[in-house]
């Protein structure tokens, strides 16, 4: 296990983590020690507990509407998925559909060139 030193709001936390996962958790604890500065900014000194809290519930909060928003980008992608399989589906009818119709064509040609044909030939 790889050890982290964090600063949230001016205080050192030491952290275990995973190896090579040290730049990673210090990359979250930058990120969370802006929430809570913001607030800091924000309300002032009410308290490291408080202040905590605070960010923390601003933190699930943007997760909760990332969530919200990905959940609506896969559905988006599973319609669009749909569609193009539907599609390929209309696509796919059409061309065997063509095909045959191309194919009676060409046999009924052929039939005429029979008649037409000079006998003896």
């Amino acid at each position: 296990m790889a050890t982290v030193t964090v600063t949230i709001d001016g205080k050192a936390y030491r952290m275990a983590c995973d190896e090579g996962q040290e730049e990673h958790l210090s990359g979250l604890a930058d990120r969370f020690d802006q929430y809570v500065m913001h607030l800091k900014g924000s309300f002032g000194e009410i308290g490291d507990l408080r202040l905590t809290v605070m960010a923390g519930i601003m933190v699930m909060d943007e997760l909760a509407e990332l969530q919200k928003r990905l959940q609506g980008l896969e559905n988006e992608a599973e319609t669009l998925r749909r569609s193009r399989d539907d599609a390929l589906s209309r696509a796919d009818k059409s061309d065997s559909a063509l095909t045959q119709a191309v194919a009676r064509a060409a046999h009924q040609i052929e039939g005429l060139a029979k008649k037409i044909a000079p006998r003896g030939n």
